[in-house]
């Protein structure tokens, strides 16, 4: 049985995880967000106003960040450490998925969820070791992630 609140928390995260990468990839501002991702000094030679980039991304990551705390706060209780969790979670995805990789981030953050589901259900106390097990693996196997590439 899954509650109703997680189906409209997995619908609106699609929602938005589509937006987003629709956004990065057919839009003029995604096309400049990658490009002054990877190589800055260009994107500052061809006239691209990096302080408004700078700003616009900050302002989104805000968004998104307040939006993700929305979601959540629901279904946690809400306490001051309560981001410590998150972060490790995040951290984990990151590393699992590779960094700067948004398919990665997505495959990333469902194994992460299954793999949680999974040991809550069956063993709560290995819950975040499992998780940590599974970080070790893809660092030893593919240290720059499952879709992560070396940038040279």
């Amino acid at each position: 049985i899954v509650p109703v609140y997680n189906l409209i928390v997995i619908a609106s995260s699609l929602i938005i995880a589509g937006l987003i990468g629709y956004m990065l990839v057919k839009t003029k501002f995604g096309r400049i967000i990658r490009a002054t991702a990877d190589k800055r000094e260009m994107g500052e030679a061809l006239g691209i106003n990096m302080t408004r980039v700078y700003i616009k991304v900050f302002t989104l990551g805000t968004i998104l960040g307040t939006l993700g705390g929305a979601l959540v706060i629901p279904a946690m209780a809400a306490v001051s450490e309560m981001g410590v969790e998150l972060i490790v979670l995040a951290f984990a995805v990151v590393v699992i998925g590779g960094l700067g990789s948004m398919k990665g981030a997505f495959i990333g953050a469902l194994i992460v969820g299954v793999l949680r589901s999974i040991a809550i259900s069956t063993y709560p106390e290995l819950e975040m070791l499992t998780i940590y097990i599974i970080v070790i693996a893809v660092l030893v196997i593919k240290p720059q992630g499952l879709f992560g590439g070396s940038k040279v």
